[in-house]
């Protein structure tokens, strides 16, 4: 089944929704009294993928809920977490590795809502490059969106899967454009996700080998990340937050069409709707919780602990943390909605 068909799917079952699309669709009515502020420390820029946070002047889907909402872009889930451990942010959007390097550090984080629960990391190479595996890296210039991104440590386990260290490849940074890069032959291969890959095809990349991080290790992508003192402080203000970023995500579930015309507002990537809406389609599918969450009918946000502790573990065993990470200790689901 493909992740559009399973998006389908899983809209058309009622029960799984549970009636968020009749929540996400009143957004803006109704605004609740303001509880206070929310400084959100994304991994990237105000890109097409996010549209339904970065549509929040128009939908209110947190001003419902009484979240003053600000958004702080960033390079990477490292530079995420770094903004949250300075202060500057109090919720960071990143990525599984970039949680389990922080907590190796000794950092006191909580990841409190799986957003992407799918796995969308890959490595991209050019069909005439004749890379199709990963032992084929070996000696290779290859691009990432940032050292402190997803990108960068979703290629390093793929890495350390073939048998590799980082050092046996050449490590670039490309931004998250990265695949014009590779089409003018600066790098023989880009560590991308699969809403990177959408646009390049588009633009006309052209035939590419794809090798996918979930063959190897099937985590989520994403997570909402806090220092365990902010949530004991601000425990009702970030249950209000997923609330209003669950309605969102129902939202643009439910309307991708719309989301589509939103980020040629909204995103910085967003002028061409056709791409846009390629890419809101991706994120909806990876938005969706896996069949192992927690719960007979998954809900938006929900985490599948024993995945995400298989991924801790093997970070470990691959040498990029050196503790022993008990997700059990570092996830808080009480604040997921309908919890």
């Amino acid at each position: 089944m493909t992740a559009i068909h399973h998006l389908s799917s899983f809209i058309s079952r009622r029960s799984l929704l549970g009636g968020l699309t009749g929540l996400a669709l009143v957004g803006t009515a109704g605004a609740a009294s303001v509880q206070g502020k929310i400084r959100l420390a994304g991994w990237s820029k105000p890109i097409s993928e996010i549209t339904n946070i970065l549509a929040e002047p128009e939908k209110g889907f947190f001003k419902a809920q009484g979240v003053e909402l600000a958004y702080l872009p960033g390079a990477g889930g490292g530079d995420a977490i770094r903004n949250i451990l300075s202060g500057q942010g109090d919720v960071a959007f990143t990525d599984p590795g970039s949680f389990f390097m922080a907590l190796d550090k000794g950092e006191k984080l909580v990841a409190i809502y799986d957003i992407y629960p799918q796995n969308v990391f890959n490595v991209v190479s050019l069909k005439s490059s004749g890379i199709q595996k990963p032992a084929d890296l070996k000696g290779k210039k290859i691009g990432v969106y940032s050292l402190s991104s997803g990108t960068r440590q979703n290629l390093l386990v793929m890495l350390h899967q073939a048998g590799l260290k980082e050092s046996d490849v050449q490590i670039v940074v490309t931004g998250l454009l990265n695949f014009a890069p590779l089409m003018q032959g600066q790098v023989d291969a880009t560590a991308a996700t699969d809403t990177g890959l959408a646009v390049g095809l588009r633009k006309g990349i052209g035939e590419v080998n794809v090798m996918q991080v979930r063959d190897h290790l099937n985590i989520s992508s994403d997570m909402f990340v806090v220092r365990e003192q902010v949530l004991r402080e601000k425990k009702d203000l970030l249950k209000a937050f997923l609330q209003g970023y669950r309605d969102s995500a129902a939202w643009m579930i439910a309307n991708p069409d719309e989301a589509a015309q939103l980020a040629g507002k909204y995103a910085i990537d967003g002028t061409n709707r056709e791409i846009n809406l390629d890419v809101i389609r991706l994120r909806n599918a990876s938005s969706l919780p896996t069949a192992q969450a927690k719960g007979a009918a998954p809900r938006l946000g929900s985490f599948d602990l024993a995945a995400l502790q298989k991924g801790a573990d093997a970070y470990r065993a691959l040498g990029l943390v050196q503790r022993q990470l008990k997700m059990s200790d570092v996830v808080d689901t009480s604040l997921i909605p309908g919890a």
